[in-house]
């Protein structure tokens, strides 16, 4: 599942991050792949990435295996993570002169041979190869949209670039799910953006929405998500409810199933009434 937004701020890594942890503390093996720069998700994770620690870098331009990167998240069973380092940064000129420079994580993730349930792939806030990579190995798009008045600028270009990858690259991506967060309900704004959301992407926008909340912003500064920072709190619990909505919903790829690593489509079933 690729977390993809373009604009800025809107809480990408946040809900990656927290919908990782969701889905992992009620039983399902997650990979988290760091593709920002900026390497927040890492951070949130108490992962490690200053420059000599293997990264998501390596996968991408070195053609390093993904098992050489990955690293379990200290507080999670079952919550794995790719980090990104500062050199992602000058990935996207590096990857111009290689070799299927597209379709580099999507070869990345298929020679993983540990089973997983989901694979959460947090993309920078840009449109670039980082980005369309996500899009090449992801099945789903999972976009994120800030309850504010410019929420839905720039989404259209996002779809478009989705509708490119489709027709010339993936033709089994498509927009699965939209989550609404930073929503404030004391607002007559939030409600409004929350409504036009609804009615233009109807049944892909989850019925949980993400209240703006101090723990969220808190918890990284602690290497931590909000389900272990303070697992009681409005955020840790809409992000539990957007999660068990997505597991009843059958939104996610099991990716151990991609990789004939057999399970029956009751596993998800059987994930989704743990959740419940």
């Amino acid at each position: 599942m690729v977390v993809a937004n373009q604009k800025g701020g809107v809480g990408k890594t946040t809900t990656t991050v927290n919908l990782a942890a969701s889905l992992a503390l009620h039983g399902a093996r997650v990979l988290v792949i760091d593709l920002d720069p900026q390497g927040n998700a890492s951070t949130a994770l108490g992962i490690d990435h200053h420059a000599e620690v293997p990264s998501i870098y390596d996968v991408l331009v070195e053609s390093a295996p993904l098992s050489d990167v990955v690293q379990p998240v200290p507080d999670v069973e079952g919550l794995f993570c790719a980090p990104a380092t500062i050199d992602l940064a000058g990935a996207e000129i590096e990857l111009v002169s290689l070799v299927a420079r597209e379709s580099r994580l999507q070869r990345a993730i298929q020679a993983y041979e540990q089973p997983l349930d989901y694979v959460l792939i947090d993309c920078p806030p840009s449109l670039g190869l980082l980005t369309v990579n996500a899009m090449v190995a992801g099945a789903e798009v999972l976009i994120p949209i800030q309850c504010e008045y410019y929420a839905l600028e720039g989404l259209g270009q996002l779809l478009r670039n989705v509708d490119l990858v489709r027709g010339h690259l993936n033709p089994d991506l498509h927009v699965s799910t939209i989550l609404l967060t930073m929503y404030d309900g004391r607002t007559r704004l939030a409600s409004q953006v929350a409504d036009e959301v609804r009615n233009h992407f109807g049944d892909e926008v989850l019925r949980t929405s993400i209240p703006r909340s101090v723990r969220i912003s808190e918890a990284p500064s602690y290497g931590q998500t909000v389900l272990t920072y303070d697992p009681g709190s409005s955020g840790a619990l809409s992000y539990l409810e957007a999660a068990r909505e997505m597991a009843l919903r059958g939104v996610g790829v099991r990716y151990d199933a991609q990789q004939a690593h057999a399970r029956t489509q009751n596993g998800q079933q059987n994930m989704a009434e743990g959740i419940q």
